[in-house]
């Protein structure tokens, strides 16, 4: 049994996949499907339901892959330990952070954490929450920025900011005429929304159930449109298709003149979401994780409201 053939058998459960799981580990399907048959072998034991589609595990898989997963994650912290000893901010940090955050905290992010720690270049990735929180747990990221709620065994997770929400009009539209905004007023106009997937999405449809629109009673069109970003959303209202609900780091008001659109704050009591910085508890470079968590309470975003250690925010 090698750590190779773990490897690759931890690929197929996470791809469900050979040709997939050969491709991300970067070698040939023939050669995968090899190492994974010769661990069945010394196992005695299969692993996985081999069918013409989509591969399954058995439920011995199950079992002996999640142990597989932490016998892996702990020869990379065996690893991280040795190169790291000396200096834990040399060497890269893979981090990821969900689409509705990347675009806008990196680029704050970066020259300050560069300034700190030159020696500890940032591995990005933008994905859904649920493809991060799976990426962390299996140890490919070692830092992910999320939107709270979020919870996970074996990571810890701490508080950076609280984002305020705000409504995002064309200049022109009649709600600019209103008072202080309230979601119900957003939700009675034609409404801007990412896609399913998006925990963002989801949070403004739990702040505003009657946010969402699936048709009117003559059974005409939906008042809502979908929009694959959050930059593709902003574009959409500068056009005038319609409004929309961004945190307050998206809504871009510098990019377009203020005849095409406006930006304002709802009446209190403001939505907001918990942006949030999650590691697992094995990691072994917590003066990494302190470096990046500094660098980002120092990005000076200027419509948040930074969280320090152990400080109760006034969303609480």
């Amino acid at each position: 049994m090698t750590l190779n053939e773990l490897r690759y058998a931890v690929a197929v459960a996470r791809e469900r996949h050979f040709g997939r799981a050969a491709e991300a580990c970067h070698i040939s399907q023939p050669s995968l499907s090899v190492a994974v048959r010769k661990l069945e072998e010394e196992l005695g034991v299969t692993l996985f339901e081999r069918g013409h589609g989509e591969v399954t595990l058995t439920p011995a898989g199950e079992a002996l892959l999640r142990q597989a997963r932490r016998v892996l994650d702990e020869v990379g912290a065996l690893r991280e330990m040795a190169v790291q000893q000396q200096d834990q901010l040399s060497g890269p940090l893979r981090m990821g952070a969900i689409y509705t955050i990347a675009p806008y905290l990196l680029p704050e992010l970066i020259p300050v954490l560069h300034e700190r720690a030159p020696e500890m270049p940032l591995v990005i990735e933008e994905n859904y929450t649920a493809r991060l929180r799976d990426r962390l747990r299996e140890g490919e990221l070692d830092a992910i920025v999320v939107s709270l709620p979020f919870e996970e065994p074996g990571v810890v997770t701490l508080p950076l900011y609280d984002e305020p929400f705000v409504a995002v009009l064309p200049a022109a539209h009649p709600l600019n005429r209103e008072g202080p905004l309230t979601l119900d007023q957003m939700g009675d106009a034609t409404l801007l929304l990412l896609g399913a997937g998006h925990c963002f999405r989801d949070q403004v449809l739990e702040l505003c159930p009657g946010c969402l629109r699936t048709a009117t009673a003559d059974g005409s069109v939906s008042r809502n449109l979908q929009g694959s970003s959050l930059e593709t959303m902003r574009h959409m209202v500068a056009s005038g298709m319609g409004v929309t609900i961004l945190p307050c780091t998206a809504a871009g008001a510098d990019r377009y003149a203020q005849r095409l659109l406006a930006v304002r704050r709802f009446a209190e009591p403001v939505p907001s979401r918990r942006v949030a910085l999650a590691w697992r508890a094995s990691f072994p470079r917590p003066q990494a994780i302190e470096a990046l968590r500094r660098a980002v309470l120092d990005t000076g975003l200027s419509c948040v409201s930074f969280i320090q250690p152990g400080q109760r925010s006034a969303a609480e």
